[in-house]
């Protein structure tokens, strides 16, 4: 059996603005390419692929059905075959690629996972990393927010369904709760943390590692979008609240440090790649990257790697 770590990608809205898309302060973020330019997205995606990605993320991260009525003027049907059209597209990259690519023995097929954001994104608040908004809601409310979102994209043959950058438990206990609805599906869970300890919420990481393990859908539990040198003792604080058949899942940011005034500051960029062989050997079997993480970091890290 094959234990080498499967590859993510990077950050899907780095190359879209890399390429001239104007995507910060717009509420929908890159889920507005899948209406305005879907090809566009299926270039990214292509270029994730050849820089070694196993895992291709969907650009609906920042996608749902009230978002796209609120903002695109679509009804609520369009708006579900906009968030399906996520994975129609990067299954689409798949199969083209695979098809101009010779085939390799070490090449897995690389597989798609439907990205579902926190609430937070939703409300384009800053509050998906501070989960201000779980006091206000119940268990239920999360539920029938997230719901509609997730059978879009298990509906539409998303291989897994990518549950990240979740801030606080409440929501992690909903997602955990919707999954079990369609029980076909496999997905991971990965939050968003504040410190060497605790996710954005303010809790331990190691609880939200026990609401993980009460699903027997998911493959992974982790952390996504926080500074590099976070992770490891992040794992490390939680690694025995996690069950021996779940694996981590990690792809924090560049290394770079976010400004809410002035954007990322780019000078101070530390190699998450490096860092990356601390996370195999912690047990990571799904390793990639976040904001900031461009298809050329990708490759760095399966050289890194060595897979």
């Amino acid at each position: 059996m094959d234990t080498s770590p499967f590859i993510l990608d990077g950050g899907l809205a780095t190359e879209l603005e890399a390429s001239g898309f104007q995507l910060q302060g717009d509420p929908l973020w890159s889920a507005r390419i899948l209406h305005t330019n879907p090809q566009a997205i299926k270039d990214v995606h292509y270029r994730y692929l050849q820089s070694g990605s196993d895992v291709i993320t969907t650009a609906t991260y920042q996608a749902s059905i009230e978002g796209f009525v609120r903002y695109l003027g679509l009804r609520p049907e369009e708006a579900q075959q906009m968030i399906m059209s996520g994975v129609q597209l990067a299954k689409e990259t798949v199969r083209e690629f695979m098809s101009n690519s010779p085939v390799s023995e070490d090449r897995r097929e690389p597989v798609v996972a439907g990205s579902v954001g926190p609430y937070g994104a939703f409300l384009h608040d800053g509050s998906e990393y501070t989960a201000a908004y779980e006091d206000k809601m119940t268990v239920e409310e999360l539920k029938d927010w997230h719901r509609p979102q997730i059978q879009c994209l298990v509906k539409a043959g998303a291989d897994l369904v990518a549950m990240e950058t979740i801030p606080g438990l409440k929501e992690a206990e909903a997602l955990v709760e919707v999954l079990r609805e369609f029980p076909e599906a496999k997905a991971w869970l990965s939050f968003s943390c504040k410190d060497i300890h605790n996710i954005s919420s303010g809790r331990a990481f190691s609880e939200a590692v026990q609401v993980a393990c009460r699903s027997s859908q998911l493959v992974a539990v982790g952390v996504n979008c926080c500074p590099a040198p976070l992770v490891k003792p992040l794992l490390e604080s939680a690694k025995s609240q996690k069950k021996a058949d779940l694996s981590w899942v990690v792809y924090p940011n560049s290394g770079e440090e976010w400004d809410p005034k002035t954007g990322w500051k780019t000078e101070k960029r530390t190699s998450f790649a490096k860092l990356s062989l601390d996370w195999k050997e912690q047990g990571a079997l799904w390793i990639g990257g976040c904001c900031r993480v461009g298809p050329a970091d990708i490759t760095e890290l399966k050289q890194q790697l060595h897979v």
